[in-house]
């Protein structure tokens, strides 16, 4: 049976959408996928990553992901760390798995990221 990543799901409080919009928008520069019409009354907002996506659920007693986490891979990952960085949010490379350049950071709610080299 074939399979592919469809989606991960990330959560975030009332009223984030803005914030989250600016930064997996603007600042990751992934594309906003329209919501469903179904779906839109429940907030949140989604995203396209290359071929899979990311959703931003909003969530009633809200707590950021400090350990789960999606893995993305990028083009450069060196670059990717600077425009993070310039964006205030922070960067920490993690250097445990030999030949893989990667670094985890925050979105504006808290909830951990991967980014490592494609």
């Amino acid at each position: 049976m074939e399979m592919h990543l469809h989606h991960v799901q990330v959560s975030g409080p009332a009223g984030c959408e803005d914030d989250m919009r600016a930064f997996y928008g603007g600042v990751l520069g992934m594309s906003e996928v329209e919501k469903p019409e179904a779906l839109r009354s429940r907030g949140g907002a989604w995203f396209r990553a290359g071929s899979a996506e990311l959703h931003i659920g909003i969530e009633d007693g809200f707590a950021p992901a400090r350990k789960a986490h999606p893995g993305i891979a990028v083009a450069d990952v060196e670059q990717l760390a600077q425009v993070v960085a310039r964006a205030g949010a922070p960067v920490t490379w993690d250097e445990n798995i030999p030949g893989l350049r990667r670094f985890h950071t925050t979105d504006p709610v808290g909830n951990r990221l991967e980014f490592q080299q494609a």
